[in-house]
């Protein structure tokens, strides 16, 4: 039953921008489609490792990551950044469920510590069981049972972690579920609602059905985590491997080192590989120079990638340099950039609206680096999303409309004040944003910030700022990965908040949970006609672009492509070719 309940949420088909190289043909501007589909393995065979051979890839070898901004968090029930989540948390920490995707956009979700992904015990999606694969162990021997991944969920309960709440939301039946239960009062012991009655099932018992659990669990607040080894916050900078990698060395904003684990089987593992020796990562380059350096492809960066991507400065020389061509990883992303509107702060919904009015992306998309890395949208969900419909309430065309923004400020200039990270994306958009806003009758403050402090800094209900730019991909191609994390406002936390527009309406919060509460089929639906009513009643938020992926390489460098899910470069295939 688990396969026919999940799959009729799970087994859709998108059509998204094309996956792969770039062709010669026209400069790489056209990526073609590619279809993305998802489904839930049925077949237990599928869990089971070692993952398929990479053709032609051989052990041995250090992939170079260079990238501006250090990684938020390590530790996996922080981690919730697009690195953190994927390049960097599936060399170190395994989950109860992941992806098997090749970048194709063909994607299943299987067991990852579990056999499988997950029992539906009474096929009501309202008690699930999922039972450990043999042979887990941790970086220094010691086996993974239940009561280590049961452990790792429970620090979740942490609100301070802000990293994925949705399994603690469903346990507690409740959106603030850390006054249903405190971590910190309770260390030790596990949350009503999930329990391990032997060292190898963990089970999950819910007040109301939540058939989209295994997705959930696919996340890394649920990797394993031994007590005796949870150092609190300096957990942040030595997690315990459960993965291929083990953390060796992090000079925290300089470089992180990860080497072989010795105690990670393959036979266990269908996702992972383990060919290169080492993972180095390289932080504070920014993006034009990282690039150069890949370019050059001299020395150890001849198997580096570029994690920030092609920079708008060098975006025509490689749409027209073939031979940089067959060395940049290339598909579009479900990355959404939007202007978070903090509405603690800027009350008034005209002003909001006005802000919309006001914004051409025509110019926005020119500073991020041209239509090869970037497509504008007008929707709170992107394209790609279950039942994705488009629409643009706040027409302001190519170029933006000053004067439908003037017309609906009534004479004001406010005053706003706009965080923004001191990486040169942002760095790039800043300005453009700036003119937009003081041409529509605003007058503009920005504030730069430290880039890896930012998303913390702006996730306080009472932070400083009006404005500033925030990234979302989707956990998993739905609504509800998307919307209710991002505007349900008895969601909002002290810290980690990822509602950063603090939007708090009671009508929005109660069809947030009526629609999560509503059967599969008739979700799609449902979340896309929320997405156009909130924006309707109060535009939180100015979307503004999606991104596309192009990543460039080394010559040596191979298997890494983009994920599937996030749009950022997995690592599970990389190799160093000699």
């Amino acid at each position: 039953m688990l396969i026919r309940r999940v799959a009729a949420l799970a087994a859709v088909t998108l059509v998204l921008g094309g996956c792969g190289k770039t062709t010669e043909d026209d400069g790489g501007n056209d990526l073609g489609t590619r279809e993305q589909s998802s489904v839930i393995a049925a077949d237990p065979a599928a869990s089971r490792g070692p993952a398929p051979d990479v053709a032609g890839a051989q052990k041995g070898g250090t992939v170079t990551i260079l990238r501006n901004n250090k990684i938020s968090h390590l530790d996996p029930q922080r981690a919730y950044s697009f690195i953190g989540l994927l390049s960097s948390a599936s060399l170190y920490a395994r989950s109860l469920t992941y992806w098997k995707d090749d970048g194709s956009g063909k994607l299943t979700l299987v067991g990852d510590l579990a056999e499988t992904p997950g029992t539906d015990v009474h096929s009501d999606c309202k008690t699930w069981e999922f039972t450990l694969k043999d042979g887990l162990k941790f970086e220094d021997g010691s086996p993974i049972t239940s009561k280590e991944v049961g452990y790792g969920i429970s620090r979740s309960f942490d609100p301070a972690m802000g990293g994925p709440t949705y399994i603690q939301e469903w346990l507690a039946n409740d959106k603030e579920y850390y006054k249903k239960w405190d971590f910190t009062k309770n260390k030790g012991q596990l949350p009503p609602g999930l329990t391990t009655p032997d060292p190898k099932t963990v089970r999950f018992t819910f007040e109301k059905p939540h058939c989209e659990l295994p997705y959930a669990a696919s996340l890394p607040y649920t990797a394993p985590v031994p007590q005796a080894k949870d150092t609190g916050p300096e957990f942040d900078n030595k997690p315990f491997s459960s993965g291929p990698y083990k953390l060796v060395r992090n000079t925290i904003g300089v470089e992180i080192v990860f080497e072989r684990n010795e105690n990670w089987d393959p036979a266990t593992d269908p996702i992972r590989h383990q060919y290169p020796d080492r993972y180095v990562y390289h932080f504070g380059a920014e993006p034009d120079a990282s690039a150069q350096r890949v370019v050059a492809d001299s020395g150890a960066d001849r198997s580096a990638l570029a994690w920030d991507g092609v920079p708008s400065s060098l975006a025509q020389k490689f749409a027209t340099d073939a031979s940089l061509q067959e060395r940049t990883v290339a598909a579009p992303t479900p990355m959404e950039w939007r202007l978070a509107i903090n509405t603690r702060r800027v009350t008034d919904v005209d002003t909001r609206r006005a802000l919309n009015y006001a914004i051409d992306r025509d110019g926005l998309i020119k500073a991020f680096g041209g239509s090869d890395l970037a497509q504008p949208v007008t929707t709170l969900m992107p394209p790609g999303t279950i039942g994705f419909q488009n629409y643009d309430l706040y027409p302001a065309g190519p170029t933006g409309n000053p004067d439908e923004a003037k017309k609906l400020l009534a004479g004001k200039s406010p005053n706003l004040v706009m965080a923004v990270g001191d990486g040169a994306q942002e760095q790039a958009l800043a300005p453009q944003i700036k003119n937009n806003l003081e041409r529509a009758g605003f007058t503009v403050t920005v504030k730069t910030v430290p880039g890896d402090e930012k998303d913390d800094l702006t996730a306080k209900p009472g932070n400083e700022y009006d404005l500033y730019f925030r990234q979302w991909a989707a956990d998993w191609p739905s609504g509800a990965s998307i919307l209710p994390p991002l505007y349900d406002g008895t969601t909002i936390t002290a810290e980690g908040s990822n509602n950063v527009s603090f939007l708090n309406d009671p009508a929005v919060n109660a069809e947030l949970t009526r629609v999560a509460d509503l059967p599969a089929a008739q979700q799609p639906a449902a979340w896309a006609e929320l997405d156009r009513q909130i924006m309707k009643d109060h535009a939180p938020a100015v979307p503004l672009l999606v991104e596309v992926a192009r990543i460039p390489t080394g010559s040596h460098l191979a298997g890494v492509f983009i994920s599937s899910i996030f749009g950022v470069p997995s690592l599970v295939n990389a190799n160093v070719k000699p």
